[in-house]
């Protein structure tokens, strides 16, 4: 018993070995704060018709930007960009996650469209509950691994090049958010649909993933030196963001505005400078893409079925984003701990 004990034992070290290897404990936890800010967003009542609720939706919505930032960090660190390896990464976790998904919406929706095409198109542009994410993912790895193909093209001057291609990708990316949704509203397009659409602007979000592999480059004593001017100037982006979407002045999208990517930046560079390390925050760092994919199953369960409306908005919330948390954290800590490399790895975990 003693030696199996301590062979289990060993497994299980293994096992955690082979995750934290190579990690960045400081972009780990980075991500673990940007994965709660996920649940936060989630765990709101909808739809955002109160003040406060509008408030801590604007605080949060920095989430997706932080992941792109910080892949794009980590690619500049490297050096290249492994698309493959990439791609699996983030394909077949979402296809176990979207098959479970589409079973959810079918027992919910006896109306719904199953025909292949329709399915397809789920799928592909990942058209079930949040998963829009792993597109704007997949697009943003796929355009960043073209554009190091584009500057080691010449085999000269390629640090130059990469930078110039950046700095063109963030400024077409604004571009792009800026005038997406004046195009498709004066082609007749219905406001849903632009909604649609906006939540994946490659350009636009891809300006963020720029960001952070420009980052890499200048991240030294004298940007940490700049800590209280970032924060300051941070805090002031995000009272213009949530300004702008109080009032509706101007664009007041929640996504792909310019006052959003102001203060999404800000909030990215400001994290990496002031360097978080939390141990708690970096395991749920590392595991983020699993919470991101199935943390949204229990949000909705306690949305459809648990009746937290009568409670009222306040107290509503903070039973779903608690729950949530918990839940979600517990199911990672089962995957990692019962399941093997493997099947964690097809998870998420």
């Amino acid at each position: 018993m003693t030696l199996a004990a301590s062979a289990q034992a060993d497994v299980v070290h293994a096992r955690a070995d082979a995750r934290t290897t190579s990690r960045d404990a400081v972009i780990d936890t980075m991500r673990g704060v940007a994965i709660l800010m996920v649940i936060g967003i989630h765990s709101l009542p909808q739809p955002l018709d109160l003040a406060w609720t509008k408030a801590i939706d604007a605080a949060l919505r920095p989430c997706v930007p932080i992941f792109l930032f910080a892949s794009g960090y980590l690619t500049a660190r490297a050096g290249r960009v492994p698309l493959f390896k990439r791609l699996k990464a983030a394909v077949i976790p979402y296809a176990i996650a979207f098959v479970a998904a589409y079973l959810y919406m079918a027992l919910h929706n006896p109306a719904m469209d199953h025909r292949v095409t329709t399915t397809v198109a789920r799928f592909a542009l990942a058209y079930v509950f949040v998963y829009y994410y792993v597109f704007v993912y997949v697009g943003c790895t796929i355009v960043l691994w073209l554009i190091y193909a584009a500057a080691d093209s010449s085999g000269q001057n390629t640090e130059q090049r990469m930078t110039i291609l950046l700095a063109l990708a963030i400024g077409f990316g604004l571009v792009a958010g800026s005038y997406l949704d004046p195009l498709l509203f004066r082609l007749g397009f219905a406001e849903s649909f632009v909604d649609e659409v906006r939540m994946r602007d490659i350009p636009f979000w891809f300006s963020f993933m720029a960001v952070g592999a420009l980052t890499a480059s200048f991240v030294d004593a004298t940007a940490r030196n700049m800590r209280a001017i970032l924060v300051a100037a941070m805090l002031f982006a995000y009272l213009l963001y949530l300004a702008v979407r109080l009032s509706g002045i101007g664009d007041a999208a929640v996504y792909d505005s310019m006052s959003f990517f102001l203060y999404a930046a800000l909030l990215s560079v400001a994290l990496l400078v002031l360097k978080p390390s939390a141990a708690w925050l970096a395991s749920l760092g590392s595991g983020s893409y699993f919470i991101y994919l199935w943390h949204i199953f229990i949000v909705m369960l306690l949305r459809d079925h648990a009746g937290l409306r009568q409670f009222g908005p306040a107290a509503s919330f903070a039973v779903t984003i608690g729950l949530t948390a918990i839940v979600s954290v517990a199911a990672l800590g089962a995957v990692r701990h019962f399941s093997s490399v493997r099947v964690a790895r097809w998870l998420g975990a």
